[in-house]
């Protein structure tokens, strides 16, 4: 594969970046087209109309990451991202979270060591609104700022510190190695996050000093992408951003690498990890230096595939690991090179840095091997289509990378640039940055396994929260409105009207019948050359006996590992080189088989797949090698809270008998079991099975529907049904289970009861009803427990669709000192949310879920999941049309007795997972309190302690 010659033609303001790609006697380009200007203020703004969607997304990026922040306030630039979503001077308290989702848009923000992003999706009529929202968080805000609404947004900052961080395996290993790499005065030295006690500290002082210092429109980028007019757009752009003021002359940052005169060994026992972890980070380039490139190469040359040094010597040959990374990150003013392998249990962090050098000499000896970078390479274009596939993703995208590069279309030419890396220069990068260079080595160890960290290392220091056990002490609202007096503009800034409303459209389905009664369904779209698709069949863990659990996931992992005439190695070649990926995934009723290739290469793409379907590589060394990672794999859930609340709920709803009551890919007993003929076995009955197939992309249906008829060839239904399962009668009702994780600073909610089928005539009132209570940051429960308790970082409710009963869940991890009070709130609510249906919640129930759906079909995932939907529960083609006329028709009273009947209180199962030395008292106390009877205590396998 080759990159041809990269254009950029400049039209006044207008712009067309274009990169060619030749692979063979095949090519394809990809064109970026965007319109520039910049306010008077310095704001500087990129247009781009794309009508494929009705819709519009907006991404504003502010120059203001964590390295602006000073010792002793880290986490601050996250913080401000967090205090920005609130009011501003024009916008109501609650606007900006709340009402963005129930105009069917979406909304979110990031923060990362160089800058700070905020963006929204939102149908088109909603356009001037995300505008005059957008405009009054740059310019506007800092006076609504108060005393008890800063209170209140550093409870919720906490809360995801504890939740993504604090209560996560290996979450402080990220704290440790910045603090290890950089000096103390170096920007990079804390992380993103920040430290609890900063956070705690922070003044309504500080507020303002980062606003005014940073948040200026001379310190931001807006890129604008969907279904605008150009001209119109730039007028309103001036309208909304022209009057704020232009701010400080900022520099641009100086880039501060960094260099090591000694490797530095760490250690830390994780309290929640269970299995031993090591890295190696090296100290490389900042983000303009074009070493780059050669770096992002070398990680995937040295780690990134199956016949890559790291993996030969780890996986396969001493087989300490199920996989291995490594990677390089090049930032705004440094960068480091990450080498990362989490062992096996119980394995010697000794041995996998014996066998990281062994791999090191191995790469040296052997050198670059072609065919693996010409696969590098073919990748990255494929990414770079994916990446570039949505309106926000090329918002996004052109606004990252103007304000950080001074480029807009800074990644279609690092794409290019990766294309051109030559294997020369993969080796002299590798020599002067990785080759014998001082690193940073931390091993992170499970509590109780220090013998497993490296030989010679020095204890690493974390600063760990006390859990407490009163809440009232960290009781926070948001308080009154602040007083102030609002800005003088020209322009009015009050709310703007909707524009003209979208009319929801499903793109046209195409079917075509092949061979053995098997349907393709697709739907056709040119915006990039890329196709998704993928084959489904009926097994999972609904086609395996309980001893047996884990069966077909682990025929998945299997067949991903090579065919009857292709090494894993060779398969994984043979896919990249295509520019593709295939993904072999088991779930609870069916297998399947999704590929994402570049169009030009659909034909090749399905050929492996047929192969991949038709010929495992029956290799008993394969075969343990897939088993050990899969238990590997059983034995890191055990760290993850939320995965334990949700077994144990699954269990305690269905029962271990119910294929929709055992584990996800098995318990470590069922795949301990399994044997290469039991995989055999389940391939043979995969085979007689009646497939789905769906496809997606730049491909006409005779095309997909010729290159997927092999597929359809290549099984044969036997008619078969499928077997039978009684759900158990729910015994659990009512009651509430308690799982200890020592030392959790949160814990983890899961409640709920089942519900109908999706066959049911009421399943999908049920979902619309739930859309109020539990959709997202707008539903009642994000809204109190976030938003006005200060108690967690999301909640949230849902009812997946099903071919059996499923269950209603609701879903939070709240501070460990709130528990009780979250449970008794979460109740109280759901005992009187029926009553709060009245015509305006109605109404606006009704208006988020059809706007909504303006967003619903514009990726490929999206447009392949609609069809998988469609074919898996014998949907209607124009079925959200038809669900959306449902909705429309429901009333009040038609909400009040869907609440009453299947969100009956009464009727749910209470899963608690948290620290029991200080939260089974409380919880204990609720139970008494609510006539629940006593709280049964399960461990983190959800059986019963005695």
């Amino acid at each position: 594969m080759a990159c041809g010659p990269q254009a950029v033609d400049t039209d006044a303001n207008k712009v067309r970046v274009t990169t060619e790609t030749t692979d063979g006697d095949k090519a394809s380009s990809f064109t970026l087209d965007y319109e520039a200007f910049t306010l008077d203020n310095g704001l500087q703004v990129f247009l781009q109309r794309d009508a494929s969607d009705p819709i519009v997304a907006v991404s504003t990026v502010i120059h203001a990451g964590s390295s602006r922040e000073k010792p002793g306030r880290t986490g601050f630039a996250h913080f401000f991202e967090h205090m920005a979503f609130n009011d501003s001077e024009n916008v109501p308290r609650g606007w900006n979270r709340g009402q963005i989702p129930k105009w069917g848009g979406s909304r979110n923000g990031g923060t990362w060591s160089d800058g700070t992003i905020y963006y929204e999706t939102v149908p088109k009529d909603a356009f001037d609104k995300i505008l005059w929202i957008d405009s009054d968080r740059l310019g506007y805000m800092i006076n609504t700022v108060t005393p008890e609404a800063l209170e209140r947004e550093k409870q919720v900052v906490k809360n995801e510190k504890r939740q993504r961080y604090d209560n996560a395996a290996y979450g402080y290993t990220n704290e440790v190695i910045r603090a290890a790499l950089y000096p103390e005065d170096h920007p990079y030295n804390w992380t993103t996050i920040g430290a609890l006690p900063d956070l705690q500290a922070a003044t309504l002082d500080d507020v303002r000093e980062f606003y005014d210092l940073w948040y200026a429109p001379n310190n931001a980028t807006l890129a604008i992408v969907g279904d605008i007019d150009i001209e119109e757009t730039k007028e309103k752009v001036k309208l909304w951003f022209g009057e704020i003021p232009r701010g400080r002359d900022i520099p641009d940052p100086v880039p501060q690498p960094v260099t090591l005169t000694e490797t530095k060994n760490l250690w830390y026992e994780d309290n929640f990890a269970k299995l031993p972890e090591l890295r190696m980070t090296f100290p490389t380039v900042d983000g303009s230096n074009s070493e780059q490139y050669a770096l992002a190469v070398l990680g995937e040359m040295l780690g990134g595939s199956r016949t890559s040094p790291l993996y030969v010597e780890i996986v396969d040959g001493a087989k300490l690991a199920p996989n291995v990374s490594s990677y390089n990150s090049s930032s705004e003013l440094a960068g480091t090179f990450t080498v990362r392998v989490r062992a096996n249990a119980g394995v010697d962090l000794d041995d996998v840095k014996a066998a990281v050098e062994t791999a090191m000499a191995r790469f040296e000896a052997e050198g670059i091997d072609e065919l693996a970078l010409k696969r590098v390479k073919a990748g990255q274009e494929t990414a770079l289509y994916a990446s570039l596939s949505t309106a926000l993703g090329k918002a996004n995208s052109m606004a990252r990378f103007n304000e950080l590069q001074g480029d807009p279309a800074y990644q279609v030419k690092s794409a290019a640039a990766i294309r051109a890396v030559t294997a020369d220069q993969v080796m002299a990068a590798y020599e002067r940055h990785i080759k014998d260079k001082p690193y940073i080595l931390t091993s992170f160890v499970p509590k109780g396994q220090a013998e497993l960290v490296v030989a010679g290392a020095e204890r690493a220091t974390v600063w760990i929260e006390e859990v407490k056990a009163d809440v009232a002490s960290e009781e926070v609202s948001a308080g009154d409105l602040a007083d102030f007096e609002k800005t003088v503009t020209v322009h009015d800034r009050s709310e703007p009207e909707f524009g003209e409303l979208p009319l929801l459209k499903m793109p046209a389905i195409w079917t075509r019948t092949l061979a053995n009664d098997a349907v393709v369904r697709g739907i056709e779209t040119n915006e990039i050359p890329l196709v998704q698709f993928d084959i489904t069949l009926p097994g999972g863990r609904w086609a395996e006996d309980p001893a047996q659990n884990g069966r077909f996931a682990l025929l998945a992992d299997l067949m991903e590992e090579g065919t009857a005439t292709k090494t894993p190695g060779e398969l994984e070649q043979a896919i990249g080189i295509l520019g593709a990926s295939i993904n072999v995934s088991a779930g609870s009723e069916d297998l399947t088989i999704r590929a994402t290739t570049l169009a030009r290469n659909f034909e090749e793409t399905v050929a492996l797949v047929q192969e991949i379907l038709t010929e495992p590589r029956w290799q008993t060394e394969d075969f343990d090698r897939v088993k050990s990672a899969r238990l590997t794999g059983i034995k890191g859930r055990e760290a993850n809270p939320q995965a334990i609340a949700a077994m144990a709920f699954n269990s305690l709803i269905y029962g271990n008998t119910h294929p929709l009551g055992r584990p996800s890919g098995g318990s470590e007993d069922s795949v301990s079991a399994l044997e290469l003929d039991d995989l055999k076995s389940a391939h043979s009955d995969l085979l007689t099975a009646t497939p789905r197939l769906h496809v997606a992309g730049d491909i006409d249906p005779d095309r997909a529907a010729a290159g997927l008829s092999t597929l359809a060839e290549a099984v044969a239904p036997t008619g078969a049904d499928r077997p039978a399962y009684d759900i158990p009668t729910q015994d659990n009702a009512g009651r509430v289970f308690f799982i200890d994780v020592p030392g959790s600073k949160q814990s983890v909610l899961r409640i709920g009861a089942l519900t109908p089928a999706s066959s049911h005539p009421d399943f999908n009132k049920i979902q619309f009803t739930n859309e109020k209570l539990g959709g997202g940051i707008a539903g009642d429960l994000a809204q109190m427990l976030r938003i006005e308790k200060g108690y967690t970082y999301g909640a949230g409710s849902f009812i997946p669709r099903g071919t059996v009963e499923r269950p209603f869940t609701m879903s939070t991890s709240v501070r460990a000192n709130a528990t009780q009070a979250s449970l008794e709130t979460i109740r109280d609510m759901v005992l009187a949310y029926g009553e709060t249906f009245d015509e305006v919640a109605v109404e606006a129930t009704q208006q988020k879920i059809i706007k909504a759906s303006a967003r619903a079909f514009e990726s490929l995932g999206a447009k392949l999941g609609t069809l998988n939907e469609i074919s898996q529960y014998g949907l209607s083609d124009r079925y959200v049309e038809e669900e959306q006329a449902e909705l429309v028709a429901m009333t009040d009273a038609d909400f009040k007795r869907i609440a009453t009947e299947y969100m009956d209180e009464s009727n749910f199962v209470y899963v608690i997972v948290g620290d029991r030395a200080t939260q089974l008292e409380p919880v204990q106390a609720f139970a008494a309190e609510t006539g629940k009877g006593e709280v049964v205590e399960l461990d983190i396998f959800g059986q019963p302690v005695e």
